[in-house]
């Protein structure tokens, strides 16, 4: 069986949309149609060449995205043909089959245990969890990645309680999952930090009560009018060294804590005032939000089934597989919140 791919060949260079062979299912695999797949920021530090050095070139790219189960590989049981799915790089229930490899007329192409930026894809088991009923598949891509790791870093990191105040700094894709994950959980204000214009006004619509121009160079005087002393906590979503280190000045002595989701490039400082441990104020890291998909996935999706996650209108109007780079391109100019890629009609 072949099926279409968007391969990365080189970093820095748009990736190369080719037919590829699908070998036979090993142990733990699941062959997966692939419906909708999200386009991350991490995946455009990957192309662009800012994580490193990538020893696994040419490979498959993609790793949130919706789809059907259309056959299983030995000692799968989690999900069986036909099922709908959602495809996460979080690990969860299952088995883990390892990466894949394709052929590209007689070159080997290698993949991850998950990747969506093609048709049809060999996942291992413990990167799927069924579909939430209720909820479209479009907007379930961001179950895969963007809504575990925003929610995550305010629910299971940050550990928000209902009445305390939030900045979030970076309204992309992430932070504005998180402003959602923060308005849900009764948080107040919420403030949303971005030079966006368009994601601001997104952040506002999602559940921020406030929202904070950078641009002007006076960033955390406009968030301590806001909250005098500092927000409760804050979450970082930009991937830029400078605003980690304005979103460590944001939050409160006595129990102020600082999440950091964003990916810098490879390589990058950040500078922080000791005193800022003196204060008794945190620093946290997260892998993508500490989430449980097995959890999490039923959670979220049960909200966004009510209607209480409105985080849908991010997403872009669909791209196709042939449009991929330009997918990447809008998501670098910051011209969508999120890129949505169309694998199976629209």
């Amino acid at each position: 069986m072949k099926t279409e791919a968007a391969i990365l060949v080189a970093t820095g260079e748009p990736l190369v949309v080719a037919e590829i062979g699908i070998p036979s299912l090993r142990q733990g695999q699941v062959l997966v149609e692939i419906s909708h797949s999200g386009v991350c920021g991490t995946q455009l530090m990957e192309a662009r060449g800012k994580k490193g050095p990538d020893r696994w070139l040419p490979h498959c790219m993609g790793h949130e995205a919706t789809g059907v189960v259309l056959e299983t590989g030995a000692g799968v049981t989690k999900v069986k043909d036909g099922d709908p799915v959602v495809l996460s790089w979080l690990k969860g229930s299952g088995l883990e089959s390892g990466g894949a490899k394709y052929d590209w007329d007689g070159r080997e192409v290698n993949a991850g245990p998950v990747t969506t930026f093609q048709r049809h894809a060999l996942v291992s088991e413990n990167r799927l969890t069924k579909l939430p009923s209720g909820v479209d598949p479009k907007t379930a891509v961001l179950l895969g990645c963007a809504l575990l790791t925003g929610i995550g870093a305010v629910v299971n990191v940050a550990r928000m309680s209902a009445g305390e105040s939030v900045a979030v700094f970076g309204a992309g894709g992430v932070g504005q999952c998180a402003v959602a994950g923060a308005a849900v959980s009764g948080c107040a204000p919420i403030i949303a930090v971005d030079p966006n214009p368009a994601r601001r006004e997104l952040a506002l619509k999602l559940g921020a009560t406030h929202v904070v121009d950078p641009s002007d160079g006076a960033t955390i005087d406009q968030v301590m009018k806001i909250v005098p002393g500092g927000v409760s906590a804050a979450v970082e979503a930009s991937g830029l060294p400078p605003v980690m280190e304005a979103a460590t000045k944001s939050v409160r002595a006595q129990g102020g804590r600082v999440v950091i989701v964003g990916n810098a490039p490879l390589g990058s400082l950040v500078a922080t005032d000791p005193s800022f441990f003196n204060q008794g104020k945190s620093l946290l890291g997260t892998w993508g939000g500490d989430a449980q998909p097995d959890r999490d996935i039923p959670r979220y999706g049960a909200l966004l089934a009510a209607g209480r996650l409105p985080v849908g209108d991010m997403l872009s109007a669909p791209y196709d597989l042939a449009s991929i780079n330009d997918a990447l391109d809008d998501l670098e100019a910051g011209k969508v919140g999120r890129p949505l890629v169309a694998l199976k009609g629209t």
